[in-house]
């Protein structure tokens, strides 16, 4: 084999910010329906809710934007990462309800699930695990559980973020009006996939306490302090056990003394 493509199977991609974006319900549609809302949809994110959060449209790079039917992959520099977060995820929210709110009778409202991922991504070829992490993301449980929550409390936007998205902007403190009480920890996993990861959710304006009623893919609890064991019944005396044999006199003697003058005896 060619010793320089042994090296490039070798070396590690660039590192890649990942927004996916996928409509609520949207193969329910009239097929009549499908196109135009789809068309409305990419137009509040790449002419509205890019330029809004100080991004490039992905399509101005070769490969970093691919449209998946119901919604779409876009890629950004890695140095972006936090914008896709703040303000981007509150802006995106704000031009849906826009959009419900001036749409035509009969017209449909957006929703959407969105997840946003960072990793190592070949380009225009899409190889690497982060772009599959970041469909799966966007397809768990966990956030199809906060949609619903987004539906009943008058939001449009279901928000998850990988561990080290959350890491590295929330938690770093790059999102200065997002913080980390604004996002509930939860357990990522797609039904018949075997993933499973830890992930953030956020839903704009909805506090997390709200949300939690909703999520039910969260982690396990902390370990429950134990309780205290129940008193033994009167007369029966005390036990003592050592993992050792008693050589000490003293300890001897005082053992002695505190058998014969426990209660009961």
């Amino acid at each position: 084999m060619d010793a320089s493509v042994l090296s490039d199977s070798l070396d590690v991609p660039p590192e890649h910010a990942l927004l996916v974006v996928d409509m609520r319900n949207y193969s329910q549609l009239p097929e009549a329906k499908m196109a135009p809302i789809r068309a409305d949809l990419d137009d509040i994110i790449l002419n509205t809710v890019f330029p809004q959060s100080g991004l490039d449209d992905p399509r101005s790079r070769e490969g970093a934007y691919r449209d998946t039917g119901d919604g779409a992959i876009c890629v950004v520099p890695a140095r972006d990462t936090a914008r896709l977060v703040d303000p981007l995820l509150g802006h995106l929210n704000a031009a849906l309800s826009r959009y419900d709110q001036s749409r035509l009778r009969g017209g449909s409202a957006i929703w959407v699930r969105v997840s946003v991922h960072v990793g190592p991504l070949s380009l225009p070829d899409h190889r690497g695990d982060a772009i599959n992490e970041a469909c799966r993301l966007v397809d768990s449980q966990a956030v199809r559980q906060a949609m619903t929550a987004a539906t009943k409390h008058g939001a449009y936007v279901a928000a998850v973020l990988s561990g080290p998205v959350f890491d590295r902007t929330v938690h770093a403190g790059r999102t200065p009006h997002l913080q980390q009480t604004h996002f509930l920890t939860a357990i990522a996993r797609v039904e018949g996939k075997s993933f499973e990861q830890p992930c953030q959710l956020h839903v704009p304006g909805m506090a997390t306490e709200t949300l939690q009623g909703y999520v039910t893919e969260l982690p396990p609890a902390a370990d429950a302090v134990p309780a205290d064991p129940p008193p033994a019944p009167a007369g029966s005396g005390t036990t003592m056990q050592f993992l050792g044999s008693m050589k000490d006199t003293n300890v001897i003697g005082s053992v002695g003394t505190y058998y014969h003058n426990s209660p009961g005896r």
